[in-house]
């Protein structure tokens, strides 16, 4: 199984569960039916790429069944491999020129171009963000089609928050800015700041921080797998 993962630095502690963010109210919000309780996250309209692929997958039903194949506490929690779904019955093969075309298979090979919309979009404890191939395999940041991650991170005081942020705006030279909203939002909420400018945010998380939290925390494997089972078991639109 390929793994398509953000570059991983595991820092600090815990804050305690987000309360429900408010948010535009036109962003499509899906809900995350998992066998650990219930997701609910909204899509940024500042992604339009990435919220329409994402769309078309949950209204295909790909979601449904995937594992959360990788988890690291404080860190975060990764789904959407459509290779980790349950195998899925055989379709009734009908004979005639009315019998009913065979769905093609997705190709999971294909990326969306990045839509990194920072500082409105960032790393806060939990994003909804894309995941990729590494750099030297995609100096481009595209984002594999399917996969994605929720961050839950670590907790930063006001100065690790200055920190990561002064940080930053040095390693871009100017591309990005981070502002004062970012640093506050670090160091009040916690999350993953040295992911910003490499992966696409496209999300948030509005309800189910609680069982965010309670993924992160299960028993992995050597290769963060982990050791029971987590599924998306139905991805839907909440209307």
């Amino acid at each position: 199984m390929r793994k398509l993962l953000p570059f991983i630095l595991v820092w600090g502690v815990m804050l305690p569960m987000l309360a429900q963010n408010e948010v535009d109210s036109t962003m499509t919000k899906v809900r995350l039916e998992t066998s650990m309780g219930d997701i609910v996250i909204a899509l940024s309209n500042l992604t339009p790429l990435h919220r329409d692929n994402f769309i078309q997958h949950v209204q295909a039903k790909d979601y449904d069944g995937v594992l959360f194949h990788r988890v690291i506490k404080d860190f975060m929690i990764q789904t959407g491999d459509l290779a980790t779904r349950p195998p899925q019955p055989e379709p009734e093969v009908k004979k005639g020129r009315n019998a009913p075309k065979q769905p093609k298979v997705k190709n999971e090979d294909l990326t969306i171009e990045a839509e990194i919309c920072y500082p409105q979009l960032f790393h806060k404890r939990g994003a909804v963000a894309a995941a990729r191939e590494d750099d030297a395999t995609n100096p481009e940041h595209r984002s594999s089609g399917s996969q994605f991650y929720i961050v839950y991170g670590w907790d930063l005081n006001l100065a690790q928050a200055e920190y990561y942020t002064q940080r930053f705006d040095s390693a871009f030279n100017g591309k990005y800015k981070a502002t004062p909203e970012v640093t506050n939002a670090y160091a009040t909420k916690g999350g993953s700041p040295h992911l910003d400018g490499n992966y696409t945010v496209f999300g948030e998380v509005l309800e189910g921080m609680d069982v965010v939290e309670k993924i992160q925390n299960v028993d992995t494997d050597d290769a963060d797998k982990p050791k029971e089972d987590i599924r998306i078991v139905k991805a839907v639109i909440v209307e």
